[in-house]
């Protein structure tokens, strides 16, 4: 069985002359990105490999994260940067076999497309959540019956859960 750990980056700030791919976490998103990091923790949700969009925000959520996880293989990828789903598919099926729980942490709307793409089954208020908003510090936790990423297709997942911070408790869902 392979999981694939969905993370959408934590909700950002846009300081005046601040490029995008430079956009630092709001304090929101900092609190934020610890609650999701705790309940990575607690539910034992822990990657082999991490695959970070070169983005200020997901480095930052990344980075707010790790603690909870400890020392785990991180590869920033810039192809995650405003990736259409076509590109994250790429990238998850080049991720090698042995990598069995992989966590992905990028940007929408590519998240939420790819999540709708992979996902063939599953747990149901998730993915009715999923599909009414994937907000920012979203987590998508989707298995799937296979050995090998690139065997990763269309309505090939199964969702096990959908959590965002406001469903934990904490705070509100942007």
């Amino acid at each position: 069985m392979l999981r694939l750990l969905l993370l959408r980056h934590a909700k950002a700030a846009w300081p005046s002359g601040t490029l995008d791919l430079d956009r630092p976490l709001a304090k929101r998103g900092q609190e934020a990105s610890l609650v999701m990091g705790n309940y990575l923790k607690s539910e034992r949700l822990e990657p082999d490999l991490v695959v970070v969009s070169p983005a200020r925000r997901t480095q930052e959520t990344w980075e707010r994260v790790q603690p909870f996880l400890g020392e785990i293989e991180m590869r920033r990828d810039g192809r995650i940067y405003e990736a259409p789903v076509g590109r994250l598919l790429d990238v998850l099926r080049e991720v090698e076999p042995e990598a069995r729980t992989v966590l992905l942490i990028g940007h929408n709307p590519g998240f939420e497309e790819l999540a709708k793409l992979l996902i063939g089954e599953g747990e149901m208020d998730g993915i009715l959540r999923l599909g009414q908003k994937y907000p920012t510090a979203g987590l998508a936790v989707i298995d799937f019956a296979l050995d090998d990423w690139a065997d990763v297709a269309h309505k090939s997942g199964r969702l096990e859960r959908f959590v965002t911070p406001k469903s934990l408790g904490s705070g509100e869902d942007d």
